[in-house]
């Protein structure tokens, strides 16, 4: 008797190389993208995996779905006493009321977005998760299925830990991001060198993901992550903050800055072309660095 499928919706940047770790593991997969030539490709690659169709029925059969989650109408497709698992960025405050929402229907939610050590991770199972559930039944099901489609995978507590997490995550690797953007500019107008601004970094206390990859070489922009997508995250971590009750002004004018950066580049644009804007601010241009040029090191002692 086959081993029932996985149900996975969404093969974007972050799907597709998630997705395909468990392939790899041997497990098959019903899958569905918006864009059916991702859900083609795919079962093309993993011969054990099958694309769901539109039917209604199609997740049946599946125990457990994996989704990006943008709303709530997958839920209509599966299974009454199944386990849904949002990997996507989202409010806390929404998986709380959706997750209330599916109990009655019998269907149980669990958090679990992600989030990397180094670029590209996700796409060789280095991936980062960060699960939350109120179900210890449901957390029992799916957590041999999350090991083996990430490195690393962290309960964090109850439904919506999983989000908090990620939300505050991000909202450290925004400080970073800004601040970066404030250094590159202030030093070239000073006189330094942008990257080997970067290379110090990298071997001193201001090293981060940015200098080490997002921007280790300069305006590469290569990342895979949209600015559109960083600042959706910056005005979750706002609400989040501001919810808990502590006050800051630091979220407000991360929010500004970025939004600021969005109206220089164009739709879709990497999150580290964040910089123009700041150049702009600046009036100054920082060259972009080739990849082949290498780290520069004095090699002195």
């Amino acid at each position: 008797m086959e081993e029932p499928s996985i149900g996975w919706v969404g093969l974007g940047n972050a799907g597709y190389p998630m997705a395909a770790c468990l392939a790899k593991k041997g497990h098959r997969l019903l899958v569905r993208d918006a864009d059916p030539a991702r859900g083609i490709e795919f079962v093309e690659e993993y011969a054990k995996s099958r694309i769901a169709t539109s039917d209604p029925d199609s997740f049946q059969n599946c125990n457990i779905v994996i989704t990006m989650l943008p709303n709530g109408k997958v839920v209509n497709d599966v299974l009454l006493g199944s386990v849904i698992v949002d990997t996507g960025s989202s409010s806390p405050f929404d998986t709380r009321a959706l997750g209330l929402e599916l109990t009655r229907l019998r269907v149980d939610l669990v958090d679990s977005p992600i989030t990397q050590e180094q670029l590209h991770a996700i796409d060789q199972g280095g991936a980062t998760l960060m699960v939350g559930a109120d179900s210890a039944e449901a957390l029992e099901k799916v957590m041999p299925i999350l090991k083996d489609m990430s490195t690393h995978v962290f309960p964090m507590g109850g439904l919506g830990a999983g989000h908090t997490m990620k939300t505050l995550n991000n909202y450290v690797s925004v400080g970073s991001i800004i601040a970066l953007n404030d250094a590159l500019v202030t030093g070239q107008k000073l006189g330094l060198d942008p990257q080997t601004m970067i290379d110090v970094m990298n071997v001193g206390t201001g090293v981060n993901f940015s200098t080490k990859y997002s921007q280790k070489n300069l305006k590469s922009y290569d990342t895979g992550y949209q600015l559109e997508l960083l600042v959706k995250d910056v005005k979750i971590a706002r609400d989040v903050i501001e919810k808990s009750g502590f006050q800051t002004e630091l979220p407000a004018l991360a929010e500004r800055y970025l939004e600021e950066s969005l109206k220089v580049v164009e739709k879709g644009a990497d999150h580290a072309e964040s910089l123009k804007s700041w150049e702009q601010r600046a009036d100054v241009e920082i060259k972009k660095t080739e990849k082949n040029e290498g780290r520069r090191n004095s090699g002195g002692s």
